[in-house]
């Protein structure tokens, strides 16, 4: 701090803002080059959209569909399978199909964790392409 003297020999304190001026434009300069180093990106890569029209085999093979429920449970067509069976189910399910695709329907009260790890296994279990469902399955 530096000080005056007045006239009647008092001294008066004057804040010198010099020093909290520099500190604040280093810290300014430091924001300003990490802020870009805290984005992250997530790529995607989505295929391209063929035109073509899709041939249906004529031998009307169900499609594969895993549904994840709440309270940790799995379905494959409607048939409930533990998580530590799931890959050697899909594996003896993908030894008869030529298809190794595999349709997921996760429902909304189904943990994320949970579904993730379901889906994990069906990878393990020889699912090639793993396919999310965006609408409701029709319940027969």
């Amino acid at each position: 701090m530096a000080f005056n003297v007045d006239s009647g020999n008092r001294k008066t304190p004057e804040m010198n803002v010099t020093p909290l001026v520099d500190v604040v434009l280093v810290l300014l300069i430091i924001f300003m080059v990490v802020t870009p180093l805290l984005m992250r990106e997530f790529w995607t890569h989505l295929p391209k959209q063929e035109k073509k029209e899709v041939q249906q085999s004529t031998s009307k093979q169900e499609p594969l569909v895993m549904q994840v429920l709440s309270k940790d449970r799995v379905f494959i067509n409607k048939t409930e399978v533990p998580l530590d069976q799931l890959p050697e189910k899909l594996k003896r399910i993908f030894a008869a199909k030529n298809d190794h695709t595999l349709f997921v329907d996760i429902k909304d009260d189904a943990h994320y964790g949970f579904a993730v790890q379901a889906m994990d296994r069906a990878r393990e279990g020889r699912a090639v392409t793993i396919s999310l469902l965006t609408k409701q399955l029709k319940q027969n």
